[in-house]
């Protein structure tokens, strides 16, 4: 059994200091953080210098090549990921990938705005064929290909999961939400670059979690539950709002939308909502309810009551990790206590580094990757046309 694994993050934004925070409480495994990449030098060394990473460069060819690193961990925008997915699965490497997994960014030929111009049907037809050339290469490789989903690993969320399995719960109905004021970068309303707005965006994330809870249930259940239907509703709330009614707002919506709700139907006859948006104020809302037959459970991500502060100004807070999508700390705030380890960073990486050591699958694996993915763009079809989505 190897114990010591050697990592390079490609990506130093704000993912990647997630993960990192992350690696640094992995046990059980020497963790070497030997190289970061990034297009920037500035970003990649500031990165390099936070977390003691051995080196940095500013071409992710260069890790590839490096027969020391074990794994490549992609913390890049989505449309840059199955590119750099299907190098590192040929280069040998185990990979860890942000997500979404993959995505429609346009091809040639396409009409801009393509969020606007090009049919989702389209989109999804192209999908579907990508991820199947991407479960091929990952088939034929021996390494694994991790998907960097915190609502799989967050500790309520696996809390509740322990319990339904102790009393053969049946999931009647689930729903998730995670919603916001916006996105801080500058292509989050360009679908050529986030592969759609905030279901894509934001949305994937209770999404993923509610499929994993779903996956488990048929296994402990030992029965098999597929995905049936999907019905949604999507749109651009802000596209009537002017700049000034928005100034409290990070909305960016060129030919994304700022809204979306969708409705999954499972084989076995269950329900899940999924809400996912850009116009609500007051920090991130970030939550799944599960409804069994014999228990309920509310699992909040953020915000959360462990800590409750008040401050009437925000003097010496520049650099505290307070909250998410808070303008200011002023006056009653839900502050973030150990928050890689409540949202589920730490144990999303935990169960990585064990998977390569023990040679296994991760819990987040290409499966539920795909799976959302096909999801949130048959729930872009179902938007676009009026009519469910059903699954062969």
């Amino acid at each position: 059994m190897k114990n010591k694994v050697c990592i390079g993050i490609v990506g130093a934004g704000y993912a990647s200091i997630l993960h990192c925070e992350g690696y640094q409480r992995v046990h059980g495994a020497e963790i070497i953080l030997k190289t970061i990449s990034d297009v920037s030098e500035e970003r990649a060394k500031q990165i390099k210098n936070k977390f003691n990473f051995i080196t940095y460069t500013t071409d992710y060819e260069e890790m590839l090549k490096d027969d020391e690193i074990d794994v490549i961990d992609i913390c890049t925008p989505p449309m840059l990921h199955k590119e750099m997915i299907i190098k590192a699965l040929k280069a040998g490497k185990h990979v860890i990938c942000e997500k979404p997994l993959l995505g429609y960014f346009g091809k040639e030929g396409d009409i801009a705005p393509i969020g606007r111009n090009v049919s989702k049907e389209k989109m999804y037809q192209t999908v579907l064929e990508e991820l199947n050339e991407l479960e091929e290469i990952v088939k034929a490789s021996d390494k694994n290909l991790m998907y960097a989903e915190n609502f799989v690993y967050a500790p309520n969320i696996q809390k509740a999961l322990e319990i339904m399995k102790a009393k053969n719960s049946k999931l009647l109905f689930l729903k998730g939400e995670e919603s916001l004021r916006g996105s801080s970068s500058s292509a989050a309303g360009e679908w050529a670059e986030t592969g759609g707005g905030s279901l894509m965006r934001v949305g994937c994330h209770p999404l993923t979690g509610i499929l994993y809870l779903k996956e488990e249930e048929a296994k402990y259940r030992n029965t098999t539950i597929e995905i049936e239907s999907v019905t949604a509703d999507v749109g651009q709330i802000t596209s009537r709002v002017n700049s000034e009614e928005l100034k409290y707002h990070t909305i960016k919506t060129n030919d994304v939308e700022d809204f979306a709700n969708i409705t999954i139907t499972f084989t076995d006859g269950s329900k899940a909502i999924v809400m996912a948006s850009d116009t609500v104020l007051g920090g991130t809302k970030n939550y799944i309810e599960i409804y069994t037959n014999n228990t309920s459970f509310i699992c909040n991500l953020t915000p959360i009551d462990t800590l409750n502060v008040y401050m009437l100004d925000d003097n010496g807070m520049e650099n505290i990790k307070f909250s998410e999508m808070l303008p200011t700390a002023i006056g009653w705030n839900k502050a973030f206590v150990s928050d890689e380890v409540i949202r589920g960073y730490t144990d999303e990486l935990q169960d990585f580094i064990n998977a390569i050591v023990e040679k296994r699958q991760a819990y987040s694996n290409f499966k539920i990757a795909a799976d959302t993915i096909r999801v949130i763009y048959a729930a872009y079809v179902s938007a676009e046309t009026g009519k469910k989505y059903i699954f062969n």
